[in-house]
């Protein structure tokens, strides 16, 4: 793993304004919900944050962040990063194959596992435009 690539948690960013702020989809198709750590103006508190729903067409851009990498030659996403290693998610189309590689099934179809670190290759971090 590269020491410039350092795994972030999966999720929507937006920029409203002058701000990059978290983001959340919904509850309507057509709305985001955008999420500070200070109170800006139009923002609501929280429980220890501010929020505020806004319609997607006030939102200069929205795209999701996500860190993806391989195990083992297969294509996988990190959830999350503990002093145990990378908590990953097979994003490959083989069940026999996240199977072989210690991967365990969470869901139908879903399979995760902990790895060490420097078993994850090619980490890297996906900015996907959210339309």
């Amino acid at each position: 793993m590269s020491v410039e690539t350092t795994p972030i948690a999966s999720g929507f960013v937006a920029r409203f304004g002058e701000h990059t702020l978290p983001a959340a989809l919904g509850p309507d198709s057509d709305q985001v919900v955008l999420f500070s750590e200070t109170e800006l103006e139009g923002f609501e508190p929280a429980s220890g944050y501010w929020r505020r729903t806004v319609p997607r067409s006030q939102v200069e851009w929205l795209v999701l962040i996500r860190t993806v990498g391989a195990f083992g030659g297969e294509p996988c996403i990190v959830l999350d990063e503990d002093d145990d290693g990378l908590h990953i998610a097979y994003t490959g189309h083989s069940g026999m194959k996240a199977e072989a590689l210690g991967y365990w099934m969470v869901d139908h179809g879903a399979y995760e596992v902990v790895v060490p670190r420097e078993e994850v290759t090619s980490i890297r971090i996906e900015r996907i435009p959210v339309p």
